[in-house]
């Protein structure tokens, strides 16, 4: 499309018979202006007619005819003053504000209404045709990297390519078994064999839906000072990993949390049998998707204004779905119309009136029988809570019998029944204003609920007036978000994911696929991708084994010199980047080696040990109670308490994140501390410990042995000459726990290359 337009403009210097002015100008509107000022209205301004050029927007009149100093747009599109546009970095060249002075001078005469250039990503994805034969993903990649004058690397070794899998797939390292097996098969079918059983553990759903609580800013707790709990947020947790586990199809999973209660609507009486019917079980673990909106960072003391709490609670809502789920900015919109996309003031607010209505509840996981029968072990939850009152009052001996008591009371009363947070209704859906900079307490006017205009019109939203209802705008929501119109849902997942294993997006602004967002490095791919993930079911685990048996992805991270000098930022991945595991990888890898890590699943999140000095960041220690189960504590890092007033140091220091907001990617920084904690922290010292008894159970008294197994056990491999000379060296000066704490803290131990 902007060729085209440059195509209009050349002429008028160069042809004979020049394009009209109105013709060219009309052409520059529609290319840089019109995505914003045109049925999105951006500050009520739209420039696709005369007569709505005359009419201006909230700043004023835009175009004086035949004034061009008088008119807004030139002293916008000039930058001279406050207002610059076009926003951001597209700013217009000489020839083009020349061409729209000419015009506005000439009396800004319309040749017809102007249609403007959509912007790419709003675009719906169209299936572009792969450049050439074999793997589709490297047709365009090939391409890519010819047209930039650059060859793609090697494939990389067997073991290389194990580590790198696994680590992908389960955030763990291969065993010394996995790893023989894997590079001692030698059929055709070895390497997508790896891939099924990688996709088949149940590590897979752990590492991949840590990935999603990141992006969905999921916590334990409230956040601020009060940082109250959220008692079953874990159980939105767990039903995130039951869902990757599962393969469940991306758009099922995106309907699910925004409005299962919607969708499936549903009631947990029993149908002549004791337990729940099957299909009202998966009701209502879909019914737990929508915990997502129950998580999400807010102070306490916003429940002192109902109309605050509210505004705030819909406002996250929009945020969290706008970042998650479209990969845009769209909260930047709260206090004004969008400064760069076409999101209005306005919209924002219908988008916030799509979960007016909606309110958080806390629901039983069983029937009626369940709930009624509970409460027959009442009287046993009194006794303990009295023995507990009597005991606070008591002294000495008196205080020992009856904490004795108390003990034993609470271990005759019952479990408490199961519940989950989840979304439900009101009784009474309140009225949706637009908050005039936010503020809650400066209401504007009343909006309905609705979409924004630039990715598409959703369905209509009928409601009965002046009657209670309950409404179903979030169905209506996730309905638009799903929909095989929708431009942004499958390549800003598929980004995710190519994310996820190559470090870096094809769009390396994975949450702004917006004018302030990078643009893809290679976008035909990214449409294919796009089209390719919905014509499979919206499968996350195809699109892993499609992206993984490419030869892009078991490249090499060694790059020719003249690659590293024409392309050191490796955007046209023509070779594999080395990454450095996150924090949760590197805690997790760590209990692995060591032999210590408990894979149990599921559950209430641990609070593991921390020592003294590290209790000293919590305002209230006595609210980081240590589980009394010691094996507890090596659970996986998804696993455990996420606080936010206090994460854990191991976690935080490799750059655990804030969970305030949508983390689409974690940084990656190299400080000081993390160095000392791989080396001096009682974790992994404990940990070498334990690492040293693994190794000596295989090794036994025999040094070289011992360091054979060593770098088997922590690197996937055998160790060089040189480096087994130089670790036995080491090993008859040390100890095996000095030795084993040395390979953790290798570069090999910490990066996937």
């Amino acid at each position: 499309m902007e060729r085209f337009f440059a195509m209009l403009l050349l002429p008028v210097a160069l042809s004979a018979q020049p394009v009209p002015l109105e013709t060219a100008a009309q052409a520059i509107l529609g290319a840089k202006c019109v995505g914003c000022h045109g049925a999105t209205a951006m500050s009520g301004l739209d420039l696709r007619s005369a007569a709505a050029l005359t009419k201006g927007g909230k700043r004023g009149v835009a175009v004086v005819a035949g004034k061009a100093e008088a008119s807004l747009l030139l002293r916008a599109v000039e930058r001279k003053g406050e207002l610059q546009m076009p926003p951001g970095k597209g700013a217009l060249t000489a020839a083009e504000i020349a061409i729209l002075r000419d015009w506005v001078n000439a009396g800004a005469k319309f040749s017809a209404p102007v249609s403007g250039a959509v912007w790419w990503s709003f675009r719906k994805p169209v299936r572009p045709t792969p450049p050439g034969g074999g793997h589709p993903v490297d047709a365009f990649l090939r391409a890519k990297a010819i047209e930039h004058g650059l060859a793609m690397a090697p494939p990389a070794d067997r073991t290389t390519l194990l580590r790198r899998a696994t680590f992908d797939l389960l955030g763990l390292p291969p065993t010394p078994e996995e790893t023989a097996a894997f590079v001692n098969d030698v059929s055709p079918e070895a390497y997508e064999k790896l891939l099924d059983r990688l996709l088949a553990s149940p590590r897979y759903g752990e590492r991949w839906g840590r990935y999603w609580l990141d992006l969905v800013r999921y916590a334990d707790t409230s956040g601020f000072e009060t940082d109250h709990f959220f008692v079953n947020a874990w159980r939105y947790r767990d039903y995130v990993i039951r869902a990757f586990n599962s393969d469940k199809p991306y758009t099922t999973f995106v309907q699910e949390q925004i409005a299962a209660d919607e969708i499936w609507p549903m009631n947990l009486d029993h149908e002549g049998t004791l337990k729940l019917p099957a299909e009202k079980a998966e009701n209502l673990n879909r019914r737990i998707g929508t915990g997502l909106f129950t998580i999400g960072s807010f102070p306490i003391e916003f429940t002192y204004y109902g109309d605050q709490f509210r505004a705030e609670w819909q406002a996250d809502a929009v945020d969290t779905v706008g970042a998650a789920f479209l990969g845009l900015t769209v909260g930047c919109a709260r206090c004004h119309d969008h400064k760069f996309d076409a999101i209005s003031h306005r919209e924002y607010y219908r988008l916030s009136a799509l979960f007016a209505g909606s309110v958080e509840r806390e629901i039983p996981l069983g029937g009626l029988f369940d709930v009624q029968t509970s409460t027959r072990s009442f009287p046993l939850l009194a006794q303990a809570e009295a023995y507990k009152q009597l005991a606070r009052r008591a002294k000495g001996a008196e205080r020992a019998e009856l904490l004795r008591k108390l003990g034993e009371a609470y271990l005759r009363s019952p479990a408490r029944p199961a519940t989950a947070n989840v979304l439900g209704h009101e009784e009474v859906v309140p009225e949706t204003h637009i908050l005039i900079k936010g503020d809650f307490k400066n209401k504007g006017e009343r909006v309905t609920p609705g979409f924004l205009a630039a990715l598409g019109a959703g369905p209509r939203i009928d409601e009965p007036k002046d009657v209670l209802f309950v409404p179903r705008r979030r169905k209506a929501l996730a309905e638009w978000l799903t929909s095989a119109e929708q431009p942004l849902l499958g390549r800003v997942m598929v980004n995710r994911i190519w994310q996820g294993h190559f470090g870096e997006g094809l769009v390396r602004t994975p949450n702004d696929f917006g004018r302030q967002g990078e643009p893809p490095t290679h976008p035909e791919l990214l449409d294919w991708l796009a089209v390719e993930f919905a014509g499979k079911g919206w499968s996350m685990k195809q699109m892993h084994r499609l992206i993984m048996t490419s030869q892009a992805y078991q490249a090499t991270s060694v790059a020719p010199a003249e690659s590293l000098a024409k392309d050191p930022e490796n955007l046209y991945l023509t070779r594999m980047s080395r990454r450095r595991l996150d924090g949760d990888a590197i805690r997790d890898t760590t209990l692995a080696v060591a032999g210590t890590l408990n894979l149990k699943m599921g559950g209430v999140g641990v609070i593991p040990a921390m020592t003294k000095e590290e209790l000293l960041a919590a305002r209230m220690p006595e609210l980081w109670p240590v589980h009394p189960d010691p094996a507890e504590h090596n659970r996986r890092s998804v696993y455990l308490q996420m606080k936010r007033s206090l994460t854990l140091p191991m976690l935080q220091i490799f750059d655990a994140p804030d969970t305030a907001s949508s983390c689409a990617r974690r940084e990656r920084s190299t400080v000081a501390p993390q160095a000392l904690a791989m080396m001096n922290s009682e974790f992994t010292v404990t940990q070498a410990g334990r690492f040293a008894e693994r190794v000596k159970k295989v090794a036994g008294e025999n040094v070289e042995a011992a360091v054979d197994a060593a770098w088997r056990i922590a690197l996937s491999r055998p160790p060089s000459a040189a480096e087994r000379s130089t670790a036995a060296a080491y090993l008859r000066r040390n100890s095996l726990e000095r030795l084993c704490l040395m390979v953790l803290n290798m570069s090999e131990f910490l990066y996937v290359d």
